[in-house]
């Protein structure tokens, strides 16, 4: 979850046309793109398996405080409560019930960012082992059902825990139990912008299915391959999923801000603090005030990180559907990112693998893809054809973007887990499925043992 930061000078929007600043503000040439990849891990006491709560010798506080004392790490406060951590570029936050984030920087390549994750991971670890604790990245929380989850003490968690059960019957799931990766990227202009998101919202469920990692809901195997995507279908009809809009030729800028106007705000910040506006359009909010209020830019920006569709528009575009999985599978959400997205004949060759998807095929894609992995269908072909011809496409992308690391190699290495992947058929989740049934004959030790961070 974003941690805003807010300086409470921001110009009032005075015209629609203001808030068609957020967007072309990211307007950035070829030459400046970057990739920033944001992964969520769900931490758990080694010995009991309990999950962390804030407070505590050995709790998410603690945690937070061995980073900045130890790592150079700067604490980002709300009254006297640590809620964040910011070093150079890059930022460590926390999502409601505790799962910790590592938002990385906006970096030039995949071996950049694999280098940021090694860094953090032995910082993690190092601490983690001192306190004995244990990490799991994975979609969904396997054992513990959100009602024993402790809550973090952010005021914005506070508002959305009232709203967000009005909406949807698995919001607090998501809030509580989930962790995804992300990356993050770049446009050049609005017709850049509105090709790359087209591309990720009709590739979303092919992701979705390739990074399936949370077959386990409360104790138990779930039926599905990503209960997590599954979670974010029953949060919020209003801000969560496809937009449709995406689909048609001639969408901009301005289709997104009028689908972001008439979703319902949570809040926004006066006076240090949260105030909730739970319900109210930002339209509303535009036209009418709210409570003697006017809405600033930081207002909209605000709103912006509100919104929960599967592809998110801001200053940079966000690619939102993926399970946290391996190490090397957060890496490779970066090179996957870069070979589709960066590459003009990439981008062209992705985009017409993709051309007869709609937005009324999502829902019934969304479904095999959670489901069952690449073992669904997705227009009568196997989602496993689907992603050999993606995974052809991003392969050939890196090639020709041609970022060397410093044994000449480039950013194809870390591919290498999605097309095993790809090959056999078989994900995360499916091998978190057999170590639960046959290793561990029904039990979740080989689950925190073999797949748990750090190793002892």
């Amino acid at each position: 979850m974003t941690t805003s930061q807010f300086t409470g000078t921001s110009p009032r929007i005075e015209a629609l046309q203001d808030l068609l600043l957020a967007f072309t503000a990211g307007e950035k040439p070829k030459a400046l793109w970057r990739v920033g990849t944001e992964h969520e891990k769900l931490g758990f006491d080694r010995a009991t398996r309990a999950p962390l709560a804030y407070e505590g010798p050995h709790g998410i506080r603690a945690v937070l405080e061995q980073f900045a004392a130890r790592f150079g790490w700067q604490p980002v406060l709300e009254g006297s409560t640590i809620i964040a951590l910011t070093r150079d570029q890059a930022s460590i936050t926390l999502e409601p019930g505790g799962q910790f984030e590592l938002s990385g920087a906006p970096l030039a390549n995949t071996h950049e960012a694999h280098a940021e994750l090694e860094r953090h991971l032995a910082e993690l670890g190092a601490i983690s082992r001192d306190f004995g604790l244990l990490w799991l990245n994975i979609g969904r929380n396997p054992t513990v059902p959100s009602a024993r989850m402790p809550w973090m003490p952010k005021e914005r968690y506070a508002i959305m825990r009232r709203y967000l059960p009005t909406r949807g019957a698995l919001a607090l799931d998501m809030m509580l139990g989930t962790g995804t990766v992300q990356t993050n990227f770049d446009y050049c202009n609005e017709r850049d912008m509105a090709r790359k998101l087209r591309l990720g919202m009709a590739a979303a469920p092919f992701i979705t299915a390739l990074y399936a990692n949370s077959p386990f809901v409360d104790g138990a195997p779930s039926g599905m391959l990503s209960a997590r995507a599954n979670v974010w279908r029953h949060t919020d009809p209003d801000r969560c999923g496809i937009l449709p809009a995406v689909f048609r030729e001639n969408f901009g800028y301005q289709d997104y801000v009028d689908w972001a106007l008439d979703v319902p705000m949570f809040f926004i910040h006066r006076g240090g603090h949260y105030v909730d506006t739970a319900g109210r359009r930002f339209r509303d909010f535009l036209a009418q005030g709210l409570d003697g209020e006017r809405p600033t830019q930081e207002d909209w920006n605000l709103h912006l990180t509100t919104l929960f569709p599967e592809v998110r528009l801001k200053s940079y575009i966000e690619l939102r559907m993926a399970d946290v999985g391996s190490p090397a599978m957060i890496v490779a959400m970066a090179a996957l990112t870069r070979g589709l997205f960066y590459d003009d004949s990439s981008l062209r060759e992705a985009g017409f693998l993709l051309r007869t998807l709609r937005a009324e095929h999502m829902p019934e894609l969304e479904e095999q893809a959670l489901r069952y992995g690449l073992k669904g269908r997705a227009l009568g072909r196997p989602i496993q054809d689907w992603l050999r011809d993606l995974m052809q496409i991003a392969q050939a992308g890196l090639e020709r973007l041609a970022a060397l690391n410093a044994a000449g190699r480039n950013e194809t290495m870390y591919l290498e887990p999605l097309h095993e992947i790809v090959d056999s058929g078989v994900t995360q989740a499916e091998r978190l499925l057999r170590a639960y049934e046959g290793e561990g004959r029904r039990s979740f030790d080989p689950i925190f043992t073999r797949f748990g961070y750090p190793q002892p």
